[in-house]
């Protein structure tokens, strides 16, 4: 007789299981790994609650990053909650939220929380770093670059100014 199979072994595999459904575009599948379906993105205070509002953000990712891939580089077990470091790569070749796409391509690291209740996974909080994937697709540019500084100058001369004020007068 087979061991009782534990509680963190069957969320990471319902994990695994959501990553690859995503992997391959089938949204059923990872639509079907939710009690109740939610999305949350930290870096950019957005919530995609229910099927149709996750469908939809799943949808406007593949327009825009038809190539996307995440890899998963750990699963971490927690009480509640199973973490997943991972990598996601993909090539903007579609409009994303009002960005013409630049045929660039991304490698983000980020951090999943896959949130259960019980055996029932009820939500996908991510973290990741916005301004890394905006440089790499040519949107925004590294501060510390010679062009973030002039492109910083630009649009916010008030603070720019301060600063400098500031370093002159020792303050």
């Amino acid at each position: 007789m087979a061991p009782p199979v534990s509680t963190a072994t069957k969320r990471e595999k319902l994990v695994r299981k959501h990553v690859k459904a995503e992997n391959a575009a089938d949204y059923e599948t990872a639509l079907a790994t939710f009690q109740h379906p939610r999305y949350e993105y930290v870096a950019t205070d957005e919530v995609h609650d229910g099927a149709e509002e996750v469908m939809a953000h799943w949808r406007e990712l593949d327009r825009a990053f038809p190539d996307q891939d995440i890899e998963i580089v750990r699963l971490h077990p927690s009480d509640d909650a199973v973490l997943m470091e991972a990598i996601a790569r993909g090539t903007h070749t579609g409009s994303f939220r009002g960005l013409p796409p630049t045929g660039r391509r991304f490698e983000q690291q980020f951090l999943a929380i896959f949130v259960f209740e019980d055996e029932a996974l009820v939500c996908e909080r991510v973290y990741y770093d916005v301004a890394t994937v905006l440089q790499q697709l040519g949107i925004a540019r590294e501060p510390t670059s010679l062009t973030g500084r002039l492109e910083t100058a630009a649009s916010h001369p008030l603070t720019i100014s301060r600063g400098i004020v500031r370093r002159v007068i020792g303050r």
